[in-house]
């Protein structure tokens, strides 16, 4: 890694990790920042970053970085000494400086199962709390595996699934058990709604994972084997079948995504979700149509995700750092129904918000980082849930960032 302003100082680490986190250079370090989701969560902490807060922008071209600082000055002229450092992820001596030279690591730069295992394997090795955006779940089941002990070792944080995966199934199904009572079975069903694009990125980020069955059936079956077993506890997250549902009044379609996942992880973390808890997650179609019609979609998509050409074909319809333009994110919106029984009681909540893919998106990731580096949190290390890592921080922040969660109706 080569850096603009000064570099890290390489005797940090032979102290402990907490101790020797005060004395880094940065605070927060944004990698991957000249992308497109990159760039609007380097606005959202040039605009929120807290005065005093020593963070920096990092990627492998240094002249888009130096474009980027250019923009980010006319937003606010004080980001005009902003540090800009130079690492390729592929590069596992500059990927190590890195992670030595900062207290937390955010990354944009995905397919993470292609890019981002220097990343992880890094900050466990360094101490350093970790954030990323993926949604591919065999790169997270991967990095536990591999990096989840020496993780609780050095005392990193490794919190993966920071954005749109997973924030608003995580964070709404915590919310929503902490409306039920405790100590009893607990049943929550997430119903999510949203009008959106997608990135370049984002698009050629769900096409590898589509295109790696095989892998990512070996890393969960790997997982399983390193995880330890719930012995007094029993959490569940079937994907269910296709229904309408009463209480939203649409039709629900069970959604196969890192969300129940994450969800699940969180219930087998945290006593509160009860002694026998279980998630199921779906997409929240009005129409039978339309309903139809897009399960018909992702099927094909998956289907022609195995197919190298044209899996190839479908990336270039959109490139890495194309997205939607302000208008469209605009006018875009997520809503995420949750319906949670247990104890004799039933709650409806809701977690709401804009522009899902990278509006709200950047909005979390920054605030995800910035919670780790500042606000007072549970002694945890290893590959955690943003639930578990972060629980009621982030929820108060996020709120305060203007994405909603409300109880609609309890009975």
């Amino acid at each position: 890694m080569n850096e603009e302003v000064r570099r890290a100082d390489g005797a940090a680490g032979r102290e402990p990790a907490r101790a020797r986190s005060r004395e880094r250079s940065y605070d927060v370090v944004l990698f991957g920042a000249t992308g497109f989701v990159g760039a609007l969560t380097a606005e959202y902490l040039a605009a929120h970053a807290p005065a005093g807060c020593r963070w920096a922008l990092a990627g492998r071209d240094l002249g888009k970085l130096e474009r980027l600082r250019e923009r980010l000055t006319a937003l606010d002229p004080g980001c005009a000494s902003l540090p800009l450092l130079r690492a390729d992820a592929g590069d596992p001596s500059a990927v190590r400086e890195l992670a030595a030279s900062t207290r937390v690591l955010a990354t944009t730069v995905g397919p993470y199962v292609l890019c981002g295992a220097e990343l992880v394997a890094a900050c466990a090795a360094a101490g350093t709390d970790y954030v990323d955006l993926t949604g591919e779940p065999e790169f997270v089941d991967r990095m536990y595996v591999e990096h989840d002990g020496r993780a609780r070792e050095s005392g990193a944080r490794l919190v993966h699934a920071c954005g749109f995966d997973s924030i608003p199934a995580d964070l709404g199904a915590y919310f929503t058990v902490g409306q039920l009572p405790e100590g009893v079975p607990l049943r929550v069903d997430g119903f999510m709604r949203s009008h959106a694009t997608f990135s370049g990125g984002t698009l050629a980020s769900a096409l590898t994972a589509m295109g790696r069955g095989p892998q990512t059936l070996a890393a969960a079956q790997e997982r399983r084997l390193h995880e330890p077993r719930l012995l007094d506890r029993r959490v569940r997250g079937p994907l269910g079948a296709p229904r309408f549902s009463r209480e939203t009044g649409t039709w629900a379609l069970p959604l196969p995504t890192l969300d129940h996942r994450i969800v699940t992880r969180s219930a087998a973390a945290l006593e509160r979700y009860g002694p026998d808890f279980r998630y199921r997650q779906y997409a929240s179609v009005k129409h039978l149509p339309v309903a139809v019609g897009g399960a018909a979609a992702v099927g094909a998509a998956v289907a022609l995700a195995q197919l190298p050409a044209a899996r190839r074909w479908m990336t270039s319809r959109r490139e890495a750092g194309q997205g939607p333009d302000a208008e469209r994110r605009a006018r875009s919106w997520f809503t995420v129904r949750f319906v949670g029984e247990g104890g004799g009681r039933r709650v409806f909540t809701e977690v709401s918000g804009g522009d899902p893919g990278y509006g709200e998106t950047a909005k979390m990731l920054a605030e995800s980082a910035l919670c780790l580096a500042y606000d007072a949190l549970p002694e945890r290390a290893g590959q955690l849930t943003t639930a578990v890592a972060m629980g009621d921080a982030l929820l108060d922040r996020l709120q305060k960032a203007g994405i909603r969660f409300r109880v609609a109706a309890a009975r």
